[in-house]
């Protein structure tokens, strides 16, 4: 049987790198982080002149200083087809991991290009992403990962989900 196709949200730094490392080290999923796929794919070129980036790592960790930015990109980017993107990142990965708009969101779903949204949540600790970076909201999703206490925690609430995926995966096969 083959891994249900895994879309992770959530705001910024709320711990969705962190529910796909171990979505990867302990059920053998494969991610990206959408932010780093999209510097890959294009956004480096894109703003390496205007911000004097000298590699692609470099504009890659500077990303959260020009959220809106990248989120217009992105936009640009799927103008032609909402889904564009999340096809490229599932052609080539299990989950994609960070979108944060809502036509895209949409467009993949209406798809079917991937079978299950989870957001990550860790509002006790940090403040939500502003509307011009992020138009989800965790009422989207089909289940919610509460990453406000701890690593261990967090490790735990995985494995109880991803138990639960198990049981309706074995269900509908």
């Amino acid at each position: 049987m083959s891994l249900p196709k895994l879309l992770i949200i959530g705001h910024g730094r709320h711990g969705k790198d962190t529910v796909c490392e171990i979505l990867r080290d302990d059920y053998g999923y494969t991610f990206d982080s959408s932010s780093k796929f999209c510097s890959k794919l294009f956004i480096y070129d894109q703003l390496k002149d205007k911000y004097g980036y000298t590699s692609e790592d470099e504009c890659y960790e500077d990303r959260h200083n020009h959220r809106a930015e990248w989120y217009d990109a992105i936009c640009a980017f799927n103008q032609d087809d909402a889904a564009a993107l999340g096809k490229a990142i599932f052609k080539e990965h299990d989950i994609y991991c960070g979108l944060r708009n809502e036509k895209e969101f949409y467009a993949l779903h209406h798809e079917d290009v991937f079978d299950y949204t989870i957001w990550v949540d860790r509002s006790d600790h940090l403040p939500e992403e502003p509307k011009d970076s992020m138009t989800l909201n965790k009422d989207m999703a089909d289940y919610i990962i509460d990453n406000n206490g701890t690593l261990e925690e967090l490790h735990t609430r995985v494995r109880q989900l991803m138990n639960k995926l198990h049981y309706i995966n074995k269900l509908r096969s």
